[in-house]
């Protein structure tokens, strides 16, 4: 208490001085329209700063359940386009709740491990079989095809991505719908080989490369990359065709799971065919 007082003492010209300021400014804005108007707005503007600031940081604090929101209504959008559905009657698409039937559903899933850097690739995702997930499922993001699960745990699966030497893909030119399979020859992570494509089809550089819908991993249509580059090998019924990939699989964060309804039955109908005649 003794050192308090000698502070104030020691200092009490100058806690008179600043008293003094306080009550000639108190005076001088509130009795002269000038000044109290340039004050108010000086005042506004520094609290209009602070208060966006503020909202920034909030806003950035909020990315992650922003994120959440997005990734879930582009889940529940892509269940909804034509290509998730399966046509059950014929050609008549007027009564679509009972000529459709949900063939794909889409689960959302993060990638905590990914790698880009070796021979075979793989990527770690956060959920498993207590979601649903299965092996065999493909996996895409907004930009398109990912890989296709390899294996499963309870809380977790592995990913063969399009990084991976034994990852194929059913795709098509979406210019002509001439098909062939899509594979990596492990050296430029952004680039893959487009096979069996006859050389007596037009193709130019920056067509569109999709999915063929011809296998049960992946629905119809989902964008896969754009031819980079070919040439006609002499000899080859067949281009050599370089896809430049859609995805950048050195900047994946959020994928979905698809899931075909009748990916089991496709399958093993196909299976009991090929052993019945083969």
């Amino acid at each position: 208490m003794r050192n308090l007082i000698r502070f104030i003492d020691r200092y009490s010209f100058f806690f008179l001085f600043l008293f003094f300021e306080v009550i000639a400014f108190y005076l001088l804005f509130r009795n002269n329209h000038f000044q109290q108007a340039a004050f108010l707005n000086s005042t506004n503007a520094v609290s209009g700063g602070l208060y966006k600031k503020y909202a920034n940081f909030s806003e950035y604090l909020n990315l992650k359940e922003i994120n959440e929101s997005l990734s879930e209504e582009n889940r529940r959008l892509r269940e909804m386009q034509i290509e998730s559905f399966h046509q059950i009657f014929g050609e008549n698409i007027y009564i679509q709740d009972t000529l459709y039937q949900l063939q794909y559903h889409f689960a959302k899933a993060k990638v905590i491990n990914n790698s880009t850097n070796k021979q075979n690739n793989y990527i770690t995702l956060d959920k498993g079989s207590h979601n649903g997930l299965e092996v065999g499922m493909g996996v895409i993001s907004p930009n398109g095809v990912v890989g296709i699960i390899k294996n499963v745990s309870d809380h977790y699966a592995s990913v063969l991505s399009l990084l991976h030497s034994r990852t194929k893909v059913s795709c098509k030119l979406q210019n002509t719908n001439y098909f062939g399979s899509l594979q990596w020859d492990g050296k430029d992570y952004q680039t893959g080989n487009l096979l069996d494509i006859p050389n007596h089809v037009k193709i130019e550089i920056g067509d569109t490369v999709i999915t063929s819908g011809y296998s049960s991993t992946f629905p119809e249509n989902l964008i896969v990359g754009i031819i980079k580059d070919f040439n006609k090998p002499e000899g080859e019924n067949f281009y050599q065709i370089q896809v430049s990939y859609s995805n950048d699989f050195k900047n994946i964060n959020q994928v979905y799971v698809v899931k075909n309804k009748y990916k089991n039955e496709q399958d093993s109908l196909e299976l009991k065919t090929i052993q019945e005649y083969d």
